[in-house]
């Protein structure tokens, strides 16, 4: 893996982001209340580029214990981001989606030193989600002669 530098601290706004491309790979870096994240730009929906989405507080709802709505309000804990897309939600801080805890985004280390943003680029470029989804994937090669039909 290779440590790269998306820049300085000061030149991302709070919350905010940059998305850079090293090696084929888009990474999302990610700042909210002065903590980084980083995410690869795939959205597991349907590969879409999701760390270029919209950026927005966690909408939230008061509800009574017999379930009135009584408000919905931004979170001022909470950021997310939405796959532009399909309008899937993930939070920035954790990389989860809103509702669905298993489906999220896929980590990039980060870390911060003497006011400097590094990314720890993977070393393999991940197959387009969309792929996964359509049957478009490339199958391993099989030995001549032989079928997939059973």
């Amino acid at each position: 893996m290779t440590e790269v530098s998306a820049g300085r601290v000061d030149a991302f706004a709070d919350p905010g982001r940059k998305v850079i491309e090293v090696g084929g790979i888009e990474i999302g870096i990610f700042q909210f209340k002065g903590a980084f994240t980083a995410f690869e730009n795939i959205c597991p929906h349907l590969g879409g580029p999701v760390c270029q989405g919209l950026m927005l507080p966690r909408t939230v709802d008061d509800v009574t214990q017999d379930n009135v709505n009584l408000a919905r309000s931004f979170s001022k804990t909470h950021h997310n981001v939405i796959c532009p897309w399909h309008g899937m939600e993930f939070d920035i801080s954790t990389g989860e989606h809103v509702t669905t805890k298993t489906l999220r985004l896929r980590k990039v280390p980060v870390r911060v030193e003497d006011g400097e943003v590094f990314v720890t680029v993977p070393d393999r470029k991940h197959q387009h989600v969309h792929a996964w989804f359509t049957g478009e994937r490339q199958r391993p090669p099989r030995e001549r002669g032989t079928s997939d039909r059973t």
